[in-house]
């Protein structure tokens, strides 16, 4: 029996699909009342629960062989510092004493790339970053390195488990709408009007999956995997979708600190009335900052291959075409 904790989310949905393919008898973790359009039509076992309820955890995690923490938050709105700490340390915490307790085989822990030191711009990142909370880029970068830390720990207590850092993930099968399926869909959908130079590494979800797969059955006790793809600039991304489209790019291009102080209202506006923002002075700060990843690791170790980030936004597309969530065809 194989349990995924955050189940309904993007990643979390499409690991499954992946298991699935293998024949894989999965639990999936679900809060209760969620929307989980994402699993319809999947033969798996739902188990309502939430990671800060340890005795809903100990329900849905007996007689587990596989544990898949895919649960968290992932936010790039600030003034969420309170519910970032309970659900990516605390629920963290919760699920390493959970498989101590119910004496699960392996857990793989889904942290983030972020969850690294941050060296120099320029510098490669690799696994022999630490997991250092002081000297990582904002309030979610902070949350996923203390949960790691909690997962290490749980490590030193005789817990087999694993932990991957992917970059940022983008592909089919986003229901919720990601950071990068919120601009695809932005840009086709004609509401993009200009942008912002920068550069960052994205990842098909479908190979995150997959090297989430990888590393359970070939990661070593106590390793950290870095699942990375290709870092692509802002302009090629925008490149791409116009070339895939058929809808021009936006010509016009924002000053930094334009965009920054813009997306410091933006944020708050879009956090006021529950809506998406397209960016906001974090995701303005990440484009800038240092995203030369290396996938080495994987790939020697777990043989692990990511496909293009071409081939990645244009099946988001289509897939997004194919669900309605766009409007020029």
């Amino acid at each position: 029996m194989i349990v995924v904790t955050g189940a309904a989310g993007h990643l979390g949905n499409v690991l499954i699909r992946e298991l699935l393919r293998s024949g894989e008898k999965i639990r999936a973790l679900i809060l209760p009342g969620e929307d989980i359009i994402s699993l319809q039509g999947l033969e798996i076992e739902k188990v309502e629960g939430n990671v800060l309820d340890p005795d809903s955890l100990r329900k849905a995690f007996r007689g587990a062989d596989t544990v898949f923490h895919c649960a968290g938050i992932i936010s790039i709105i600030p003034g969420q510092q309170k519910q970032l700490f309970q659900v990516n340390v605390l629920g963290t915490r919760n699920v390493v004493n959970i498989c101590m307790e119910e004496k699960v085989k392996r857990l793989v822990h889904i942290s983030s790339i972020h969850a690294l030191s941050d060296p120099e711009k320029g510098v490669v990142i690799t696994e022999e970053r630490s997991f250092d909370p002081e000297n990582v880029l904002g309030d979610y970068s902070r949350t996923k390195a203390l949960g790691s830390l909690e997962v290490l720990k749980g490590v030193e207590n005789g817990l087999d488990a694993v932990i991957v850092c992917p970059s940022g993930i983008i592909g089919p099968y986003d229901y919720r709408l990601s950071e990068m399926g919120n601009l695809i869909v932005s840009y086709t959908n004609r509401k993009l009007k200009a942008y912002i130079e920068g550069a960052y590494d994205f990842v098909d979800v479908r190979d995150v999956a997959e090297g989430i797969i990888l590393a359970n059955g070939k990661g070593k006790k106590g390793e950290c995997y870095i699942l990375s793809g290709q870092q692509i600039s802002v302009v090629d991304i925008l490149k791409y979708l116009e070339e895939i489209s058929g809808i021009k790019a936006p010509s016009i291009k924002i000053p930094y600190q334009i965009a920054k102080m813009f997306g410091f209202f933006n944020a708050y506006y879009c956090r006021m009335f529950k809506t998406k923002p397209l960016f906001t002075p974090y995701s303005i700060d990440v484009l800038l900052s240092n995203s030369v990843f290396s996938n080495q690791k994987a790939k020697e170790n777990l043989g692990y291959n990511p496909r293009s980030i071409y081939k990645s936004i244009s099946d988001s597309l289509q897939w997004f075409k194919e669900t309605g969530m766009l409007r020029n065809r």
